[in-house]
Parts: C-alpha cells; structure tokens; sequence
C-alpha cells in the first residue's frame, strides 16, 4: 500500500507481477476487513494520522494478526554518523524530528497487545558516492534549492573515508498483536 504514485511504480517494477501494489494510505487500506496477517510499517509511522491508522491497521487485520513498526536510528556512538548528523542537522527544520522513532500511540492503543519493543545492530556497506546517494534521499535535503543541496552533499562526500566502509545503524522494531476485544 503507497499513496504516491512514483513509490508505486518503482515498487511495481523491483517486486515483479506477484506482488499486487495498491493505491492507500495507512487511515485508508484498500483491503476487506481481516484480509492481512501483518501490517508492517517500516521509516513511515510519525507522519500517520495514528488513531486513524492504527484502527485501519486493526480493521485489516485478522484475529490474532501482527503489526510491526521499523525504524532505522543513526549510531552516533559512530564517529562518521555523528559528523554525518552534524552535517545534515541544520538543515532539517523543526517539522522534521531528529530520531523519528515513536510507537507510543501503539503501545497505548487499546486495539493492540503484547506490544514488545527490540533493538538490532547492522551496518550498510557504503563508498563515498553511497554516502551521498544516502544523504539526497532524506526528504529535507532533496527539497533544498540545488545550490544549496550540491554544497551539501560535496560536504558529505568529504566525510567518507576512501573506499567501502561500514555505516552504522540501530534497527528499533515495535511488534504488537492485533487485539481482538478492545479493553
């Protein structure tokens, strides 16, 4: 389910013919009511309507059916992220949060239960040209005059170290199952 019709098509192509895409949003799944045994969201959450989501994610969903909630955290125990945060930083806007992990409108939604939080290390292999290509795909830099966003990312570029290296992250995952009386 994507509500842009771009996402759509890229989805479309990389995922191949088995998979159907669908026009949605996460307050509007085209699915009959108990059609899904999961609904994962993954880098998306914070900018739901979440009431309305996650009473859609509840309606979709068949008895005893999941939901996950993803986020991929910058470890700024890591000097490169730290420099790499500091960098993209100011550029963000007060409408953009810093670490945008929130699960709290799951874990007191009466819909859900057994909400369980766990946290993954993993790292993405990257060379300096992967680094830039990371950076100009966070929406507040892609959105920045083209002046502005090249000074950016040649700035980013001058962080990476010469060849491949490791790019560290912490994967947050929030699992919770779908409650079949409200409480």
């Amino acid at each position: 389910v994507e509500p842009v019709p771009g996402m759509r098509a890229v989805l479309s192509r990389e995922l191949g013919a088995e998979i159907e895409v669908v026009d949605g949003t996460a307050e509007r799944i085209p699915l009959v009511a108990g059609a899904a045994d999961a609904v994962t969201v993954a880098q998306a959450f914070h900018w739901f309507d979440h009431p309305r989501a996650l009473a859609e994610m509840h309606r979709v969903l068949r008895p005893g059916g999941g939901v996950a909630l993803i986020w991929n955290v910058r470890d700024e125990n890591d000097p490169l992220h730290r420099a790499y945060a500091s960098a993209i930083r100011p550029y963000r806007g007060g409408a953009y949060p810093e670490q945008q992990v929130y699960a709290g409108a799951l874990v007191e939604s009466e819909l859900f239960e057994a909400v369980e939080e766990r946290e993954f290390r993993h790292v993405q292999l990257l060379d300096a040209d992967g680094l830039v290509a990371r950076a100009a795909s966070v929406s507040f830099i892609a959105s920045l005059p083209e002046g502005e966003r090249a000074s950016l990312l040649e700035r980013v570029r001058a962080l990476a170290p010469a060849g491949e290296f490791e790019f560290p992250y912490v994967t947050k995952v929030f699992t919770a199952l779908r409650q079949n009386r409200p409480r």
